[in-house]
């Protein structure tokens, strides 16, 4: 073998399937070794949404996603999405091709300093050179998979990866089972819940990696405290169920937030503040946090007692002891609930971003991925779509970067072939990476995008106009709507404005051979009442 074919058979055994990127000369090698070898390269239009596609792959399997890029403009595009990885921690290889190893360092085209580069938002960027691929690759995925997860950078020379290798396939060695929190913890917790007369749990993103999902459920089940979830962690307990009481920090949060800060604990269940920090919500509720890691606190913010360890021993621990009980009542949160989607959906004149959700919602089987963008349909999407069960609704909200939807829908319906799969984005976040429904057609995979087409950056709007400046630098589109072209990139477009052609066209698109375009045409007005309110 020479090393771009340890490589990929390395990352093969790891359970590797795809690789997402751009090629150029350099990266030549390890493309012809991921075709000998099994891994298959999925060519994208924009090495940025090849490092969110590999984040959702790491994100859904749990193995490190794969990323790779040429050097240069190759390598800062790509970092997008890395970062997004790192903030949203998800395990990925990110890998550059880089040049020769004589002329590493020298002011040569295209060459700038990739760790310096990577750094900052990876757990490791490492060099592969002559005599350390097979250790410094092993070492990476040990790192990229061990709590908290993240992506590894490794830098390639073409040299280094044409070169003949005498190394074997490395043993993988499983990433280090995290120590459990101390006993005292657990009793000064469980003092803390039986206490409380109105404990709430705040389920938060670090909760989504837990390999047993019931393990969240059979502790707020048993105990019978109501939650609430941060954006990334929805669908970890039906939203359905009768102790849910919706998403924080989102649509309609003003209202959220009074509703908290009725509860004498907060409880936050793998809260990672990477979401949101405490300190914009929790007011002087006291703090009991269950997590992996040490809480970033905000001045004012009254922690008084937290279980840091290992989050799946923690949760077992605290659902084996004693029922408590709290004075929450069911007609008190079946109100909250009812008032809350109320707000969500207020009354409209016109076919609005709301009602073409619900219908999104509607067409989507139980079992189906939402993957959705950046923007003011965030806000709305997190706090109005109901997801009844984990890894079924995707974003970015640790990097929270636009462009992350349509990569991260292809990237999902690669990884779960069998479940339908909705990308669901506002027109700015489609101008950004129209170009990748090239990539979903090449794939031929079925995939209805729905783009709510309301002619502005809806978010940006919004707060020019909550702080009295000029709409300004914000619109998309001047000219009256004119409907799609038969085809984006070979891509059926069809265009809709009332509900039931949205849900219809959905419908029909889930049946569909390839993916396809459904632009719907919204009136957003309402994001000033539900967005910030």
């Amino acid at each position: 073998m020479n090393n771009a074919e340890l490589i990929v058979a390395t990352l093969k055994k790891t359970g590797i399937t795809h690789g997402f990127g751009i090629p150029s000369g350099n990266v030549l090698p390890i493309m012809e070794a991921m075709r000998t070898g099994g891994i298959e390269f999925v060519l994208t239009a924009h090495e940025g949404s090849a490092g969110f596609a590999a984040d959702v792959m790491g994100r859904l399997t749990g193995i490190p996603g794969l990323c790779i890029a040429t050097l240069g403009p190759g390598a800062t595009n790509l970092a997008t999405g890395v970062g997004n990885a790192w903030l949203d921690r998800s395990p990925m290889i990110a890998i550059t091709c880089n040049l020769n190893t004589d002329q590493l360092g020298r002011r040569i085209q295209m060459y700038i300093d990739h760790h310096a580069l990577f750094a900052p938002i990876t757990k490791a960027s490492m060099p592969l050179r002559q005599g350390n691929v097979a250790e410094t690759l092993a070492k990476a995925i040990q790192i990229a998979t061990t709590e908290p997860i993240g992506p590894v950078h490794l830098d390639l020379p073409e040299d280094v990866a044409l070169a003949a290798s005498f190394d074997e396939v490395p043993a993988l060695k499983p990433p280090p089972v995290q120590k459990e929190a101390p006993k005292v913890a657990f009793d000064g917790a469980i003092a803390a819940i039986s206490k409380a007369k109105r404990p709430l749990a705040i389920i938060g993103s670090n909760a989504m990696r837990l390999t047993e999902n019931n393990q969240i459920f059979n502790f707020i089940q048993k105990h019978q405290i109501p939650f609430a979830t941060t954006t990334m962690a929805k669908g970890l307990i039906d939203d359905n169920h009768p102790l849910a009481v919706g998403c924080i920090e989102r649509a309609c949060r003003q209202h959220q937030r009074k509703f908290l800060q009725t509860a004498d604990l907060i409880i936050g269940l793998g809260y990672d503040t990477i979401e949101v920090e405490f300190e914009a919500w929790i007011g002087s509720t006291p703090l009991l946090q269950i997590d992996i890691e040490e809480p970033d606190l905000g001045e004012g913010v009254v922690c008084k007692e937290k279980v840091i360890g290992n989050l799946s021993k923690s949760l077992a621990t605290l659902t084996a002891a004693n029922v408590v009980s709290n004075d929450w009542t069911e007609d008190e949160l079946a109100e909250h609930r009812k008032t809350f989607n109320q707000l969500l959906r207020p009354n409209v004149r016109e076919f609005s971003a709301y009602q073409a959700i619900d219908a999104v919602r509607d067409a989507l089987p139980p079992e189906g991925i939402l993957s959705f963008d950046v923007g003011a349909h965030t806000h709305q999407i997190a706090s109005q779509w109901n997801s009844p069960g984990a890894k079924r609704f995707l974003i970015t909200n640790g990097w929270s970067s636009m462009g992350f939807g349509l990569p991260s829908a292809i990237a999902a319906k690669l990884s779960c072939p069998e479940q339908p799969v909705v990308c669901l984005i506002g027109d700015g976040c489609f101008q950004m990476t129209c170009g990748e429904l090239a990539t979903a057609k090449r794939l031929k995979i079925t995939l209805p995008i729905v783009v709510l087409d309301d002619r502005w950056l809806g978010l940006i709007r919004v707060k020019q106009l909550r702080r009295q400046y000029g709409i300004y630098g914000t619109e998309l589109q001047s000219e009256s709507y004119r409907a799609p072209p038969e085809h984006y990139f070979g891509v059926s477009a069809v265009g809709v404005n009332d509900p039931g052609s949205l849900r219809l066209a959905v419908e029909n698109a889930l049946k569909a051979k390839g993916p396809t375009v459904i632009e719907a045409i919204v009136n957003s007005e309402h994001y000033i009442e539900t967005v910030f309110d």
